[in-house]
């Protein structure tokens, strides 16, 4: 009758750890309101934002740039780099957390065995007569116990730790684009500056010939010393700023040396000057971006594992109900120890509830709801820094396309200045200063056409990473 009033007690109480009770609030992702379009949409000038393309692949965002040397470079990034490497091993742990805590769903079950020489007091009180005074005492003992799930604070902690284990897959995606995508604003940086330099070249033989020009003219008395001198001087003031160059350069090497997991020793990418205009990228609706932000969703599934905690901490209020059962063989001698008299066995519920803690429990539950409501707030900011970082790098588009018009306008006055002036010199109708003024000039306009090139691509670039690179939230891992 024991034995089956036991059996019935453990299959009621596993039907009801079985039934889905579990305590606490369920699950509701906070409301976050979208605007219908980004404000900055292509209607104000004459900027225009690409028209969204969902059906496009974009995985490899970077390859929408058609650079062969920037896609191997992004491919040793998200292989040998060791933050990422991190970032994945991070991701790990939470897993193995979650196979840990679904184990106290199941029994545990152990089996020892042990073997003991005993020895007894002749004057030990009761003690039998005739009994040994030394004997051997082996044992195999076999134990079984079981916290039944009744109130769903186990699946409850499960629950939590798959959400945490859900955030750290996407911070893993979220550092992979944030490396990724400083990688490829580095790139083109290290691309403007050979465009820098490109033009700098150029200018110091044009500014080589004006030397030439000037000596040639001071030998003719049609020029002063003076003007030589400043021919040289202007000369040399450019060669600096090439070199100069250079040390922004390497730098910016190094820094994408570390990226892709590699010693900056050694480390070169051949120069090659930016040239074109930043390639269309497809926006989408603000809304898309909750989705398409590793970020955020990292942030979203934060508040899911806080809720999940919330059930945790009020399931210390309901009664702890264990099942355990034991047994085994034991026996003086090792030739009795496997018959069927040897064996022993016992089996029984138990259950245990608090009355009083002093308010340990409450101010448990307190805490794991004012940590929702911290993840809540965290969540939102995100969010609304999301669609800032958007709206930003939109901006930075469309202003720097109008800049941009408007520089190449000041370029094209300032050569045909240069090449009215140097004419004009030629013919001693102008003095060597107005020609050194206009050069001047002409290169100030002419490096920052070069480097709004090079902003401009950049900031296509940060818009990819502000919009999240090509991940969606739909590659987050399953519960």
């Amino acid at each position: 009758m024991k034995s089956l009033s036991f059996s019935a007690t453990g299959a009621l109480l596993g039907a009801l750890a079985l039934s889905g009770c579990k305590v606490g609030p369920n699950y509701k992702v906070p409301v976050m309101p979208a605007p219908p379009a980004y404000t900055d949409d292509g209607h104000n000038g004459d900027w225009s934002s690409a028209k969204p393309a969902d059906g496009v692949d974009r995985g490899a965002w970077w390859s929408i740039y058609q650079d062969k040397e920037l896609d191997d470079l992004e491919q040793q990034c998200a292989k040998a780099n060791q933050s990422i490497a991190a970032a994945l091993h991070a991701y790990e742990q939470t897993h193995d957390l979650v196979r840990e805590n679904r184990s106290s769903l199941y029994p545990t079950v152990s089996l020892g065995a042990g073997a003991s020489r005993n020895g007894a007091s002749r004057n030990a009180p009761l003690r039998p007569a005739n009994t040994a005074l030394s004997y051997w005492d082996f044992l195999i003992p076999l134990s079984i116990s079981w916290e039944p799930d009744l109130w769903g604070g186990v699946r409850r902690q499960i629950e939590s730790s798959s959400a945490t284990a859900q955030a750290t897959s996407a911070d893993l995606a979220n550092t992979r684009l944030s490396l990724q995508g400083m990688l490829a604003v580095t790139y083109f940086q290290i691309r403007g500056i050979d465009l820098q330099a490109q033009l700098l070249r150029s200018t110091l033989d044009a500014y080589t010939e004006t030397l030439q020009l000037t000596e040639d003219r001071l030998k003719g008395g049609l020029s002063s010393d003076s003007d030589v001198q400043q021919a040289k001087a202007q000369l040399e003031e450019t060669r600096a700023q090439l070199i100069d160059l250079a040390v922004q350069r390497e730098q910016f090497e190094h820094a994408i040396a570390v990226l892709v997991g590699a010693p900056a020793t050694g480390f070169h990418i051949a120069e090659s000057p930016i040239a074109g205009d930043p390639p269309s990228v497809p926006t989408g609706v603000p809304s898309e971006l909750l989705q398409r932000r590793p970020d955020i969703a990292a942030a979203e599934r934060r508040v899911a594992s806080a809720n999940a905690l919330i059930g945790v901490a009020k399931s210390a209020y309901y009664p702890a109900v264990f099942l355990g059962a034991g047994g085994g063989i034991q026996s003086s001698t090792i030739s009795n120890l496997f018959n069927s008299t040897s064996t022993q066995w016992n089996a029984g519920p138990s259950a245990n509830e608090v009355l009083f803690d002093a308010g340990r429990r409450r101010a448990q539950m307190d805490f794991a709801v004012a940590q929702r409501e911290q993840a809540t707030a965290l969540y939102r900011e995100q969010v609304l820094s999301a669609f800032r970082d958007v709206e930003d790098q939109l901006s930075a588009l469309r202003v720097l396309e109008q800049e941009a018009s408007v520089q190449a306008k000041a370029v094209d006055a300032a050569k045909k200045s240069t090449e009215l002036s140097t004419l004009r010199y030629k013919r001693g109708l102008a003095p060597y200063l107005e020609v050194l003024t206009n050069q001047t000039i002409e290169l100030t306009d002419e490096r920052a056409a070069a480097s709004l090139i090079a902003r401009r691509i950049v900031a296509s670039t940060q818009l990819q990473m502000a919009l999240g690179g090509g991940w969606n939230s739909t590659q987050l891992p399953p519960n």
